[in-house]
């Protein structure tokens, strides 16, 4: 049986030799509202896919997470993510999952997810891999309802995997993403994947809107429920 990598990724490992020394030996310190916002085993649910979340996209999650957008900080994102990753060992995984960034469709990329995924790879010693690619772009689903979200995200993905990573038994895949609304994109995701016979075992991301704030002007029929 082929083993599966343990330790950091090339990856994880390259952007830990870029890293400053003084980040290393000191990691950024949380504001106290926003370390406060992200408890230990941070937040997880079963809909519409299973999920982990490091925070709920509200308040001072949601003002760091934009800021990070627009001036990305891979130090500040493995702070973020430490009760994540803790609650993603704690799992009884029969292997290590494969995590894999749910690509964007824009032309300047959302630098969350793959530092989310680096941040995990290393703290957990998990491979990373970019098994999917957008097939179509998107429209932007911020003022979409549910049933559009759906329909805008069905057939947006392929599923690439190299070589190396086609051979069996495959490890699970747990999708990564900077945050959770409806599922319609994690779900288009795992579908495409699913169909080329891979295992998706969830999603891990950085938040997870809260129920309240969710587009709910259509009723669902995904089984998503308050996590």
């Amino acid at each position: 049986m082929a083993a599966w990598p343990t330790g950091p990724s090339p990856l994880a490992a390259g952007l830990l030799r870029l890293l400053p020394l003084h980040w290393i030996a000191q990691p950024p310190k949380l504001h106290a509202d926003l370390a406060a916002a992200l408890p230990p085993g941070g937040f997880q649910g079963a809909g519409p896919l299973r999920w982990w979340a490091a925070g709920l996209y509200e308040g001072a999650v949601r003002r760091q997470l934009l800021e990070l957008r627009k001036h990305p900080q891979p130090p500040l994102v493995g702070v973020l993510v430490e009760h994540l990753a803790d609650a993603l060992a704690a799992e009884a995984w029969e292997q290590p999952p494969l995590l894999v960034p749910i690509p964007s469709w824009k032309q300047r990329a959302n630098p969350l997810p793959g530092l989310l995924g680096r941040a995990l790879s290393w703290r957990l010693g998990w491979q990373q891999s970019p098994l999917l690619e957008r097939s179509r772009a998107v429209l932007g689903q911020h003022h979409l309802g549910r049933e559009l979200r759906w329909a805008n995200q069905a057939g947006a993905f392929r599923c690439v995997a190299p070589e190396t990573l086609r051979r069996r038994p495959r490890p699970p895949v747990l999708l990564i993403d900077d945050i959770l609304t409806t599922g319609a994109t994690a779900c288009a995701a795992a579908s495409a994947l699913r169909e080329q016979g891979w295992c998706v075992a969830g999603m891990a991301c950085l938040a997870r809107t809260p129920w309240q704030r969710r587009d709910l002007r259509s009723k669902s029929r995904y089984g998503d429920r308050p996590g």
